[in-house]
């Protein structure tokens, strides 16, 4: 592949789930190759699949324009498609079969002459396209999820606006529990982190946490709702992580997509725990599961700026003549890893987590029965 002086072409991919912030980037990343390089730029539709299947699409100023604020990406993306293990359909026995698809991939890039390629995932997307780069493509990636999960930055783009829209969720349900006195359980996203839960209850007053990093005693969140019910105010609201699980017990699946490179699709807590609750405690109940609210819509102001950071500094980082890294923020200061350090990884809560602690010294409980902890010195990651 050619140096920095000499890239002309590059290719600019959304993969994996949809997020808030995806259009942010992909227009940062247009426009600063454009402005500042004088680059070409060219779109890869439905992520992985658009390589395999060669859907490639010029973008310039105007196709990239007025999409700061939409939700979703522009180009698509697939959370299935796989350079190594792409998904062809099942056989006559209904077994799904796969096929490795990086050689059509490297076609794809020969055909358009790509210089470099900027891969906009999370570490499930980053896992993927490190065949690409062991074969010599340049890849720059940009680190998106809202389960803010990913190892080597501090914060992802999109985590922040699902953080709001779960504060939403569970501020509406805290009335309605609050006015028929009952229990009100919300189960969040986030696969195996809690980040999303951890935020959101903290930031909604939720009474009840509970994260995947944190194992709960079931009696334990009842003596809770017990103490609420009996002295006041009469109600709770409970955050719930979907990778939540009881001590000694397993997290629940709500399904298996074999099709995926991460088959595991995770649900049901939070109706476990609101059956267990209204059947040991004998208060009314009532679960709700918030779900893909969480992906769409608008960013919020505190994503688009992020997003627009790192679209800038992908292209800033690939000027350097760097390759395979993958653009992060620590200490609110921008820089870059290697693109293989955060694939298949997953970044969870601390248990010396300060936000933890705060939860804690103001009579949240985690399901732990353990009291107010002090965490970590002059903590470097807020979130």
């Amino acid at each position: 592949m050619c140096p920095a002086s000499q890239i002309r072409r590059i290719g600019v991919m959304t993969s994996g789930g949809d997020c808030p912030g995806l259009n942010a980037v992909i227009r940062a990343v247009t426009k600063t190759a454009i402005y500042q390089h004088s680059i070409e730029v060219f779109g890869i539709e439905d992520g992985f699949q658009g390589l395999v299947e060669n859907r490639v699409r010029p973008l310039g100023t105007k196709d990239v324009s007025g999409i700061l604020t939409r939700g979703g990406t522009i180009l698509g993306s697939n959370n299935r498609a796989n350079p190594a293990r792409y998904f062809l359909g099942n056989d006559a026995a209904g077994n799904p079969r796969f096929e490795d698809r990086v050689g059509p991939c490297l076609d794809t890039i020969r055909e358009h002459r790509l210089d470099a390629l900027i891969v906009i995932g999370g570490d499930g997307t980053m896992a993927a396209v490190a065949p690409l780069v062991k074969a010599g493509l340049n890849v720059i990636g940009v680190p998106k999820t809202i389960d803010n999960d990913m190892v080597g930055t501090e914060i992802t783009f999109g985590f922040l606006t699902a953080v709001a829209t779960a504060t939403d969720a569970l501020d509406r349900l805290h009335s309605t529990a609050d006015s028929h006195h009952r229990v009100v359980v919300c189960e969040l996203m986030g696969r195996n982190a809690g980040w999303i839960a951890l935020t959101a209850g903290v930031a909604s007053g939720s009474d009840v946490i509970l994260i995947p990093e944190i194992p709960f005693d079931i009696d334990l969140v009842c003596e809770l709702v017990r103490a609420r019910m009996a002295r006041g105010p009469g109600f709770a609201v409970v955050s719930v992580a979907e990778g939540a699980s009881p001590r000694g017990g397993a997290k629940m699946i709500s399904r298996m997509d074999p099709r995926s490179a991460d088959p595991v699709r995770l649900g049901g807590i939070g109706q476990w725990v609101c059956e267990e609750v209204e059947k040991r405690t004998g208060v009314e109940s009532r679960a709700s599961v918030l779900g893909h609210v969480q992906r769409g819509g608008a960013p919020s102001a505190p994503d688009r700026i992020l997003a627009t950071h790192f679209g800038h500094h992908a292209i800033a980082t690939l000027m350097t003549g760097a390759r395979g890294r993958l653009v992060v923020r620590h200490g609110n200061v921008f820089g870059d890893i290697d693109i293989l350090e955060t694939a298949g990884k997953q970044r969870l809560v601390g248990l010396d987590h300060p936000l933890i602690a705060a939860a804690r010294a103001i009579g949240t409980s985690f399901g732990d029965g353990l009291p107010y902890s002090t965490p970590a010195t002059k903590p470097s990651v807020v979130f």
